[in-house]
């Protein structure tokens, strides 16, 4: 099964972002940003979106799917 990976936290400490502010500009609770920076928790659409958004990327550059070895 494919494994979520991030790349979440290099943009967040690019930009000397805490967690509880990414999770406040995108309107979810801390502990979802905590969630999907350790790859426990998949993104919805939108939510990946507005972080992209966040961030001035793509989706895809901040989330991807790796298939397992």
């Amino acid at each position: 099964m494919p494994e979520l990976k991030t790349r979440l936290k290099e943009y967040r400490a690019a930009k000397n972002m805490k967690q509880g502010d990414l999770a406040e500009l995108v309107g979810v609770r801390r502990e979802t940003i905590i969630r999907l920076e350790k790859g426990q928790y998949n993104p919805s659409l939108k939510l990946a979106m507005d972080i992209a958004k966040v961030f001035g990327a793509s989706v895809e550059d901040i989330f991807s799917f790796e298939e397992d070895q």
